[in-house]
C-alpha cells in the first residue's frame, strides 16, 4: 500500500486564491462546520480529519476536506498517520478582509443543527 504522503497536498499561493472558488468551498454546510471548528482552535490549534463529527461518509469527508485545500480556505499537512488541517486565517483575511467573520458564525449555526 501506498504510503499517504506519495500524492503531495498542494495549497495555492495567498496571493493566488480567488474569491470564487473560496467562495465555493464555503457554500456547502458542511464545509461551514469544517470552518467553524478549525475557526474554535485557531490560532495555532490543528484538528486531524478523524476528529470532526460530519454527518456524511469518509470518502465525501476527504472529498470535502480537498475542496477546502485547494481553494486556499485550510492548510493540511500529514503527521504519521494523521492528516492535520487548519484555517488559513491569515492569508485569507489578507487577501478577502471580513470573508472569514461572516462564514464562521453561519457554520456554528450548523453545527448546532445536528
Amino acid at each position: 500500500m501506498a504510503s499517504r504522503t506519495a500524492t503531495e497536498l498542494v495549497h495555492p499561493d495567498p496571493a493566488g486564491l480567488r474569491f470564487t472558488a473560496v467562495l465555493a468551498a464555503l457554500s456547502d454546510p458542511v464545509r461551514l462546520a469544517i470552518v467553524a471548528r478549525l475557526a474554535d482552535v485557531e490560532p495555532d490549534g490543528e484538528l486531524a480529519c478523524t476528529t470532526f463529527a460530519l454527518p456524511v461518509s469518509k470518502s465525501t469527508q476527504s472529498g470535502h476536506f480537498k475542496v477546502l485545500r485547494e481553494a486556499g480556505v485550510i492548510h493540511q499537512r500529514d503527521e504519521g498517520t494523521r492528516r492535520l488541517n487548519r484555517l488559513r486565517r491569515d492569508a485569507l483575511d489578507a487577501r478577502f478582509p471580513g470573508l472569514l467573520d461572516l462564514a464562521i458564525p453561519q457554520g456554528h449555526d450548523v453545527l448546532a443543527g445536528w
